[in-house]
Protein backbone atom coordinates (compact mmCIF):
# COMPACT_ATOMS: atom_id res chain seq x y z
CA UNK A 1 0.00 0.00 0.00
CA UNK A 2 1.85 3.50 -0.63
CA UNK A 3 1.91 6.00 1.42
CA UNK A 4 0.32 9.56 0.50
CA UNK A 5 2.45 11.87 -0.18
CA UNK A 6 0.65 14.75 0.43
CA UNK A 7 0.51 13.65 4.16
CA UNK A 8 3.68 13.01 4.39
CA UNK A 9 4.78 16.85 3.32
CA UNK A 10 2.31 17.91 6.12
CA UNK A 11 3.74 15.97 8.38
CA UNK A 12 7.52 16.92 8.24
CA UNK A 13 6.57 20.58 9.14
CA UNK A 14 4.32 19.56 12.33
CA UNK A 15 7.34 17.65 13.29
CA UNK A 16 9.74 20.23 12.41
CA UNK A 17 8.10 23.21 14.81
CA UNK A 18 7.03 20.77 17.26
CA UNK A 19 11.17 19.84 17.88
CA UNK A 20 11.33 23.85 17.44
CA UNK A 21 8.73 24.22 20.35
CA UNK A 22 10.38 21.48 22.94
CA UNK A 23 13.93 23.48 21.97
CA UNK A 24 12.73 27.09 22.47
CA UNK A 25 10.93 24.86 26.51
CA UNK A 26 14.28 23.91 27.02
CA UNK A 27 16.27 26.75 26.85
CA UNK A 28 16.19 29.25 30.19
CA UNK A 29 14.48 32.23 30.00
CA UNK A 30 17.46 34.27 30.84
CA UNK A 31 19.86 32.58 28.19
CA UNK A 32 17.10 33.69 25.58
CA UNK A 33 17.27 37.38 26.96
CA UNK A 34 20.76 37.21 27.06
CA UNK A 35 20.97 36.65 23.37
CA UNK A 36 18.09 39.22 22.89
CA UNK A 37 20.58 41.82 24.64
CA UNK A 38 24.18 40.46 22.86
CA UNK A 39 22.16 40.35 19.56
CA UNK A 40 21.12 44.12 19.97
CA UNK A 41 24.82 45.09 20.93
CA UNK A 42 26.11 43.65 17.59
CA UNK A 43 23.49 46.12 16.09
CA UNK A 44 24.47 48.84 17.42
CA UNK A 45 28.12 47.61 17.44
CA UNK A 46 27.74 47.37 13.69
CA UNK A 47 26.30 50.75 13.06
CA UNK A 48 28.80 52.25 15.24
CA UNK A 49 31.64 51.04 12.81
CA UNK A 50 29.66 52.06 10.12
CA UNK A 51 29.60 55.71 11.60
CA UNK A 52 33.30 56.22 11.10
CA UNK A 53 33.31 57.92 14.79
CA UNK A 54 36.81 59.23 16.10
CA UNK A 55 37.24 57.00 18.92
CA UNK A 56 40.47 59.00 19.62
CA UNK A 57 38.61 62.06 20.24
CA UNK A 58 36.14 60.13 22.58
CA UNK A 59 38.35 58.87 24.36
CA UNK A 60 40.52 61.97 24.65
CA UNK A 61 37.40 64.11 26.11
CA UNK A 62 35.21 61.03 27.64
CA UNK A 63 36.39 62.51 31.35
CA UNK A 64 35.97 66.37 30.47
CA UNK A 65 32.18 64.97 29.84
CA UNK A 66 32.44 62.92 32.88
CA UNK A 67 33.09 65.67 35.37
CA UNK A 68 29.18 67.01 34.62
CA UNK A 69 27.75 64.18 36.42
CA UNK A 70 27.72 65.47 39.61
CA UNK A 71 25.92 68.29 38.10
CA UNK A 72 22.89 66.43 37.47
CA UNK A 73 22.90 64.21 40.49
CA UNK A 74 22.83 67.26 42.33
CA UNK A 75 20.41 69.09 40.59
CA UNK A 76 18.10 66.21 40.51
CA UNK A 77 18.58 65.60 44.49
CA UNK A 78 17.60 68.93 45.89
CA UNK A 79 14.87 69.35 42.99
CA UNK A 80 13.41 65.93 44.00
CA UNK A 81 13.59 67.39 47.63
CA UNK A 82 11.62 70.07 47.17
CA UNK A 83 8.92 68.37 44.95
CA UNK A 84 8.16 65.72 47.70
CA UNK A 85 7.34 68.75 49.75
CA UNK A 86 5.03 70.56 47.06
CA UNK A 87 3.49 67.38 46.56
CA UNK A 88 2.50 66.63 50.00
CA UNK A 89 1.22 70.55 50.28
CA UNK A 90 -0.45 70.01 47.10
CA UNK A 91 -2.04 67.12 47.83
CA UNK A 92 -3.49 67.79 51.80
CA UNK A 93 -5.04 70.89 49.47
CA UNK A 94 -6.48 68.63 46.93
CA UNK A 95 -7.92 66.46 49.95
CA UNK A 96 -9.09 68.98 51.96
CA UNK A 97 -12.79 70.57 52.51
CA UNK A 98 -11.09 74.19 52.60
CA UNK A 99 -12.09 76.14 49.30
CA UNK A 100 -8.76 77.90 49.35
CA UNK A 101 -6.48 75.20 49.78
CA UNK A 102 -8.27 73.43 46.88
CA UNK A 103 -8.32 76.19 45.18
CA UNK A 104 -4.84 76.92 44.62
CA UNK A 105 -3.60 73.43 45.07
CA UNK A 106 -6.16 72.77 41.93
CA UNK A 107 -4.34 75.96 39.88
CA UNK A 108 -1.14 74.57 41.32
CA UNK A 109 -1.16 71.53 39.59
CA UNK A 110 -3.31 72.26 36.78
CA UNK A 111 -0.83 75.52 35.54
CA UNK A 112 2.47 73.20 36.12
CA UNK A 113 0.83 70.58 34.14
CA UNK A 114 -0.51 72.18 31.00
CA UNK A 115 2.97 74.21 30.54
CA UNK A 116 5.94 72.61 28.88
CA UNK A 117 8.97 71.95 31.33
CA UNK A 118 10.91 73.99 29.15
CA UNK A 119 8.95 77.39 29.36
CA UNK A 120 8.45 77.58 32.80
CA UNK A 121 12.43 77.16 33.06
CA UNK A 122 11.95 80.53 31.15
CA UNK A 123 9.08 82.02 32.74
CA UNK A 124 11.57 81.77 35.96
CA UNK A 125 14.85 82.93 34.43
CA UNK A 126 13.60 85.71 32.17
CA UNK A 127 10.51 86.70 33.94
CA UNK A 128 10.53 87.04 37.60
CA UNK A 129 14.26 89.90 37.20
CA UNK A 130 10.90 91.56 35.32
CA UNK A 131 8.26 91.74 37.89
CA UNK A 132 11.49 92.49 40.69
CA UNK A 133 11.50 95.69 38.90
CA UNK A 134 8.43 96.92 40.35
CA UNK A 135 10.10 96.76 44.22
CA UNK A 136 12.85 98.59 46.04
CA UNK A 137 15.98 97.23 47.03
CA UNK A 138 16.96 94.82 48.70
CA UNK A 139 13.78 93.27 47.32
CA UNK A 140 14.88 93.59 43.96
CA UNK A 141 17.45 91.47 44.18
CA UNK A 142 15.75 88.80 45.25
CA UNK A 143 14.35 88.13 42.01
CA UNK A 144 17.27 87.80 40.14
CA UNK A 145 18.30 83.86 40.15
CA UNK A 146 20.97 82.12 39.03
CA UNK A 147 20.48 79.76 35.93
CA UNK A 148 20.80 76.90 38.54
CA UNK A 149 18.65 77.97 40.88
CA UNK A 150 16.28 78.82 38.07
CA UNK A 151 16.44 75.39 36.74
CA UNK A 152 16.03 73.44 40.48
CA UNK A 153 13.24 75.68 40.93
CA UNK A 154 11.20 75.08 37.84
CA UNK A 155 12.47 71.02 38.41
CA UNK A 156 10.72 70.89 41.90
CA UNK A 157 7.65 73.18 40.71
CA UNK A 158 6.87 71.00 37.55
CA UNK A 159 7.33 67.46 39.22
CA UNK A 160 5.50 68.62 42.32
CA UNK A 161 2.38 69.01 40.40
CA UNK A 162 2.91 65.83 38.58
CA UNK A 163 3.51 63.86 42.19
CA UNK A 164 0.62 65.40 43.98
CA UNK A 165 -1.69 63.00 42.24
CA UNK A 166 0.74 60.58 43.20
CA UNK A 167 0.48 61.37 46.32
CA UNK A 168 -3.31 62.23 46.59
CA UNK A 169 -3.65 58.15 45.26
CA UNK A 170 -0.91 57.23 47.96
CA UNK A 171 -3.59 58.62 51.06
CA UNK A 172 -6.42 57.74 49.52
CA UNK A 173 -5.10 54.47 49.44
CA UNK A 174 -5.20 54.03 53.30
CA UNK A 175 -8.43 52.48 54.29
CA UNK A 176 -11.27 55.21 55.71
CA UNK A 177 -11.37 53.00 58.73
CA UNK A 178 -7.65 53.82 60.14
CA UNK A 179 -8.74 57.78 59.86
CA UNK A 180 -11.86 56.89 61.93
CA UNK A 181 -10.30 55.09 64.52
CA UNK A 182 -7.49 57.61 65.15
CA UNK A 183 -10.42 60.01 65.23
CA UNK A 184 -11.60 57.61 67.76
CA UNK A 185 -8.66 57.63 70.18
CA UNK A 186 -8.54 61.63 70.15
CA UNK A 187 -6.30 62.03 67.50
CA UNK A 188 -6.27 65.25 65.40
CA UNK A 189 -5.87 66.16 61.99
CA UNK A 190 -2.47 66.57 62.41
CA UNK A 191 -1.80 63.27 64.22
CA UNK A 192 -3.60 61.38 62.07
CA UNK A 193 -1.49 62.43 59.01
CA UNK A 194 1.75 62.24 60.86
CA UNK A 195 1.21 58.62 62.94
CA UNK A 196 -1.16 56.56 61.04
CA UNK A 197 -1.92 57.90 57.51
CA UNK A 198 1.07 59.06 55.48
CA UNK A 199 3.09 56.24 56.96
CA UNK A 200 0.82 53.66 55.38
CA UNK A 201 0.98 56.04 52.43
CA UNK A 202 4.42 56.32 51.74
CA UNK A 203 4.94 52.37 51.05
CA UNK A 204 2.38 53.20 48.03
CA UNK A 205 4.06 56.36 46.89
CA UNK A 206 7.70 55.84 47.45
CA UNK A 207 8.12 53.51 43.97
CA UNK A 208 6.74 55.92 41.79
CA UNK A 209 8.60 58.27 43.67
CA UNK A 210 11.70 56.73 42.43
CA UNK A 211 10.00 56.61 38.89
CA UNK A 212 10.07 60.51 39.20
CA UNK A 213 13.66 60.97 40.41
CA UNK A 214 15.12 59.08 37.38
CA UNK A 215 13.09 60.85 35.17
CA UNK A 216 14.26 64.10 36.46
CA UNK A 217 17.72 63.15 35.85
CA UNK A 218 17.08 63.13 32.30
CA UNK A 219 15.39 66.30 32.45
CA UNK A 220 18.20 68.18 34.35
CA UNK A 221 19.83 68.27 30.79
CA UNK A 222 17.32 71.51 30.29
CA UNK A 223 18.63 73.27 32.43
CA UNK A 224 22.08 74.02 30.74
CA UNK A 225 19.55 75.83 27.99
CA UNK A 226 19.79 78.73 30.40
CA UNK A 227 23.32 78.75 29.88
CA UNK A 228 24.73 77.47 32.63
CA UNK A 229 28.86 78.25 34.15
CA UNK A 230 31.27 75.72 32.95
CA UNK A 231 31.93 74.67 36.24
CA UNK A 232 28.26 74.07 36.65
CA UNK A 233 27.60 72.87 32.99
CA UNK A 234 26.16 69.13 33.09
CA UNK A 235 27.45 66.27 30.51
CA UNK A 236 25.11 67.63 27.69
CA UNK A 237 26.57 71.44 28.32
CA UNK A 238 30.04 70.26 28.12
CA UNK A 239 29.33 67.91 25.20
CA UNK A 240 27.75 70.92 23.21
CA UNK A 241 30.36 73.05 23.66
CA UNK A 242 33.10 70.50 23.19
CA UNK A 243 31.47 69.15 20.25
CA UNK A 244 31.24 72.79 18.48
CA UNK A 245 34.56 73.43 19.00
CA UNK A 246 36.34 70.97 17.81
CA UNK A 247 33.58 69.81 15.41
CA UNK A 248 32.83 66.49 16.74
CA UNK A 249 29.06 67.18 17.74
CA UNK A 250 28.10 63.49 17.08
CA UNK A 251 30.81 62.34 19.15
CA UNK A 252 30.35 64.73 22.30
CA UNK A 253 26.25 63.92 21.86
CA UNK A 254 27.04 59.85 21.90
CA UNK A 255 29.70 59.77 24.85
CA UNK A 256 26.80 62.48 27.22
CA UNK A 257 23.94 59.46 25.82
CA UNK A 258 26.28 56.69 27.40
CA UNK A 259 26.43 58.56 30.63
CA UNK A 260 23.01 59.30 31.09
CA UNK A 261 22.29 56.31 30.22
CA UNK A 262 24.52 54.59 32.22
CA UNK A 263 23.29 56.69 35.29
CA UNK A 264 19.62 56.34 35.01
CA UNK A 265 20.24 52.16 34.59
CA UNK A 266 22.26 52.52 37.97
CA UNK A 267 18.94 54.18 40.06
CA UNK A 268 16.93 52.37 38.28
CA UNK A 269 18.60 49.19 39.87
CA UNK A 270 18.39 50.55 43.52
CA UNK A 271 14.76 51.78 42.71
CA UNK A 272 13.66 48.11 41.85
CA UNK A 273 14.97 46.65 44.83
CA UNK A 274 13.60 49.73 47.00
CA UNK A 275 10.34 48.67 45.16
CA UNK A 276 10.05 44.98 46.15
CA UNK A 277 11.77 46.31 49.40
CA UNK A 278 8.57 48.58 50.32
CA UNK A 279 6.01 45.94 48.49
CA UNK A 280 7.09 43.24 50.70
CA UNK A 281 4.05 43.47 52.68
CA UNK A 282 1.26 43.45 49.74
CA UNK A 283 2.93 40.44 48.55
CA UNK A 284 0.30 37.40 49.28
CA UNK A 285 1.54 34.41 49.47
CA UNK A 286 -0.61 31.21 48.22
CA UNK A 287 -1.98 29.29 51.50
CA UNK A 288 -1.26 25.42 51.67
CA UNK A 289 -4.45 24.13 52.51
CA UNK A 290 -4.39 21.23 54.20
CA UNK A 291 -7.08 18.84 56.11
CA UNK A 292 -6.90 18.65 59.20
CA UNK A 293 -6.52 15.73 61.33
CA UNK A 294 -8.60 16.39 64.58
CA UNK A 295 -11.78 18.86 64.37
CA UNK A 296 -14.06 20.33 61.90
CA UNK A 297 -15.41 23.43 60.58
CA UNK A 298 -18.77 24.40 60.89
CA UNK A 299 -20.19 28.19 60.46
CA UNK A 300 -19.76 30.65 63.14
CA UNK A 301 -23.43 31.55 64.66
CA UNK A 302 -22.18 35.24 64.71
CA UNK A 303 -21.50 35.73 61.36
CA UNK A 304 -24.59 36.95 60.31
CA UNK A 305 -25.74 34.01 57.59
CA UNK A 306 -23.92 31.54 55.26
CA UNK A 307 -20.89 33.27 53.53
CA UNK A 308 -17.47 32.44 52.72
CA UNK A 309 -14.04 31.56 54.80
CA UNK A 310 -14.51 34.51 57.04
CA UNK A 311 -17.51 32.85 58.71
CA UNK A 312 -16.54 29.34 59.29
CA UNK A 313 -14.79 28.56 62.56
CA UNK A 314 -12.32 25.81 63.51
CA UNK A 315 -13.90 23.18 66.04
CA UNK A 316 -11.57 21.72 68.33
CA UNK A 317 -11.27 18.14 69.32
CA UNK A 318 -14.08 17.02 71.24
CA UNK A 319 -16.33 19.81 70.50
CA UNK A 320 -19.63 19.56 68.85
CA UNK A 321 -20.22 23.21 68.11
CA UNK A 322 -19.54 26.76 69.09
CA UNK A 323 -19.74 27.67 72.58
CA UNK A 324 -22.73 29.84 73.40
CA UNK A 325 -24.00 31.02 77.08
CA UNK A 326 -27.38 31.30 77.80
CA UNK A 327 -28.37 34.77 78.67
CA UNK A 328 -31.49 35.62 80.95
CA UNK A 329 -34.33 36.64 78.83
Amino acid sequence: MKSDPVGAETARPRGFWARLEQLNLRIPYNAKLGAVWVAIFAFLAVLFSQAHFDTAWMRKNAWFITKGLWVTVFIAAVSIFFAIILALLGALGRLSKNPIAYGVSGFYASFFRGTPLIVQMFLIYLGLPVIGQAFREPFRGWFLLSAIVSGIAALSLNYGAYMTEIFRAGILSVPHGQSEAAEALGMTYRQRMSRVILPQAFRVIIPPTGNEFIAMMKDTALVSLLGTQISWADPFRRATLLGRADFRNLEALVVAAAWYWILTGFFTFFQRRLETRMSTGYVRQAAITKRPAAGRFIPASAGGGAGGGASMVEVPPGETGPRSEERPG
